[in-house]
């Protein structure tokens, strides 16, 4: 399943390096309690891509749901908001197909260098945003 999550009003959900590392080890402490694979993820600085194949019907729904509580709190009581941080729910669609698997890890590792291109997003850190970077380079 290919999993896009917006915040609220295209605005930033990570602030600095260390709410990319928490996020991710708060993706994995949820992945792994709930039964899902992660292949591909990006955190760009207002949205999240994720690439996850679930080992139960629930698996996908009670990660988020997890991983949710712990990140919302903590952006809401770092930047002493008390707005809701994602526009709604998160969106996933189904992934047919060996090519299409691949077509959807390749687009979700090139979103930030796209972001880049567009003047979006800074590349100066890919390591703290791409699984592809941090698989590569054995982070």
């Amino acid at each position: 399943m290919h999993v896009i999550q917006r915040s609220n009003n295209r605005q930033a959900i990570f602030f600095a390096p260390e709410d990319y590392a928490q996020y991710r080890r708060w993706l994995d402490d949820a992945a792994s309690a709930y039964g899902l694979a992660i292949h591909a993820y990006v955190l760009m600085t207002n949205h999240v891509h994720l690439l996850v194949t679930p080992q139960e019907e629930e698996s996908l729904p009670h990660t988020l749901q997890s991983l949710g509580r712990r990140d919302v709190r903590h952006i809401n009581r770092v930047q002493r908001w008390t707005d809701t941080l994602w526009e709604g729910r998160y969106r996933a669609t189904p992934i047919d197909g060996d090519g299409y698997f691949l077509d959807c890890c390749r687009y979700i590792e090139l979103n930030p260098v796209r972001a880049t291109r567009r003047g979006r997003q800074s590349f100066r850190r890919p390591s703290r945003m791409s699984s592809y970077i941090v698989a590569s380079s054995g982070l």
